[in-house]
């Protein structure tokens, strides 16, 4: 089934054409309306009252909220969303000291079928839009502003959430590019996160945006990395890190390594000491990450204790590597709990 637009799937030709009787500068006036004052058009009180109707019914939203959690004192908020067609996402805003964050599904659902991410066991749906991924972040947007003690600024986008986003790669890039041309997201504040899709990788080398790159590795040997996470039997890690490197040579930023530690599975210092022989040559950082539960997957993550004691092995071996807060995991919005069930 096509997609119906929203607001956000519909370019300037678009709205040039729901707008023909009007004068030509509506056309940037209400292109700057959305995505910078992240108004819908029933707020867009500078246009007349007709015209705001007429927009209104022509580009209804593409995300309709379901259920919001709040976590954190109120300092991280998940909603899940539906979609026209009845497929459903999650996205999840985090306040920190520093920063806002906003954590963008990218697919509904997830093709990869990692065996401890609750998205991958749930299966794949099917791919977003550009605008329903843009959309998530106007949504994030709007309720930052009205954050109850100050407006708040989405200044980080990670395309963390539900899906594998360069499995998604045109619909992802239009939205990145519209994140960062219209809505003014630096792209050394916009991070894609990937299992490992290579050719993904080489096509982010060569476009002009030098956003960051994450790989959620999870194990530094190809045995291991085949059970955690299927997609190394396509690109095993020689040729997942060969990738790695030409993208480091074409853009010159930083690269992370994603670790979720997993009791007794990949948390020895022999896994240790592979993940240094990788992440050192690379002067990847490494973000240890204790494993979220889901319901799919019954091993533990490693205890705090296990997991200081792996940080700190791996800084004697020369890889700079800190250990993510978990934020959300209350409400199944930390790394890997997204799964769109209310």
């Amino acid at each position: 089934m096509a997609a119906v637009p929203g607001p956000y799937d519909a370019t300037r030709d678009r709205l040039a054409d729901l707008m023909a009787d009007q004068p030509s500068y509506r056309v940037e006036q209400v292109w700057r309306s959305l995505h910078v004052n992240v108004r819908r058009p029933a707020e867009m009180t500078e246009l007349p009252a007709a015209l705001r109707e007429r927009l209104d019914s022509a580009l209804p939203p593409a995300l309709t909220p379901v259920a919001e959690s709040v976590s954190d004192g109120g300092e991280t908020v998940k909603w899940l969303f539906a979609l026209h067609d009845g497929a459903r996402v999650e996205t999840v805003l985090m306040h920190y000291r520093d920063r806002t964050t906003v954590c963008v599904s990218s697919q509904a659902g997830c093709a990869m079928n990692c065996s401890f991410c609750a998205t991958g066991q749930a299966g794949f749906t099917r791919q977003l839009t550009a605008g329903e991924i843009v959309e998530q972040v106007v949504a994030a947007m709007r309720q930052a502003r009205a954050h109850p003690e100050g407006e708040r600024r989405v200044s980080n986008i990670v395309f963390m959430g539900m899906g594998e986003p360069l499995a998604n790669y045109d619909r992802l890039w239009a939205a990145i590019t519209r994140l960062h041309d219209d809505i003014g997201i630096s792209a050394r504040h916009l991070t894609v996160s990937t299992v490992g899709v290579v050719p993904g990788i080489r096509r982010l080398a060569t476009e002009a945006l030098p956003v960051n790159l994450a790989v959620s590795l999870h194990a530094a040997n190809d045995r291991l990395r085949e059970k955690l996470v299927p997609l190394n039997r396509r690109y095993p890690l020689s040729v997942l890190t060969e990738a790695c490197r030409s993208y480091l040579a074409a853009k010159g930023r930083r690269l992370s390594f994603e670790w979720a530690l997993i009791d007794g599975v990949n948390d020895s210092f022999k896994d240790a000491a592979e993940l240094a022989d990788i992440a050192v040559p690379l002067g990847a950082h490494v973000n240890l990450i204790p494993l979220n539960p889901t319901p799919g997957y019954a091993v533990m993550g490693s205890s705090p204790g296990r997991v200081r004691q792996f940080r700190d092995r791996l800084t004697d071996l020369g890889v700079n590597a800190t250990i993510r807060r978990n934020r959300g995991t209350d409400i199944d919005a930390a790394c890997g709990q997204l799964a769109a069930r209310t």
